[in-house]
C-alpha cells in the first residue's frame, strides 16, 4: 500500500476554495493569494506553479490568480 503526504492535495483545495469564495473568476476579479486569504501565500510555491501549469488556476502578469 502506497502512502503519500496529503499536503499538495490540501494546499490545492485550499487555494481553489479561497479563490472561489472571493469571486476570482476572471482576470478582472483576480486576487493575489494573500488577498484571497490563502494561509502562508508564499509557501509551497511549487504546488501553486503546478496548479497554473495544469490549468487548475490561471495567473495574471501582476501575480494575481483566478479560476
Amino acid at each position: 500500500m502506497a502512502f503519500f503526504a496529503p499536503i499538495p492535495l490540501i494546499r490545492k483545495n485550499h487555494i481553489i476554495a479561497r479563490l472561489q469564495e472571493t469571486g476570482a473568476f476572471s482576470a478582472e476579479t483576480s486576487k493575489t493569494l494573500a488577498e484571497a486569504g490563502v494561509i502562508n501565500p508564499n509557501g509551497f510555491k511549487r504546488i501553486t506553479e503546478r496548479l497554473v501549469r495544469t490549468g487548475a488556476i490561471k495567473k495574471t502578469g501582476e501575480g494575481r490568480y483566478y479560476l
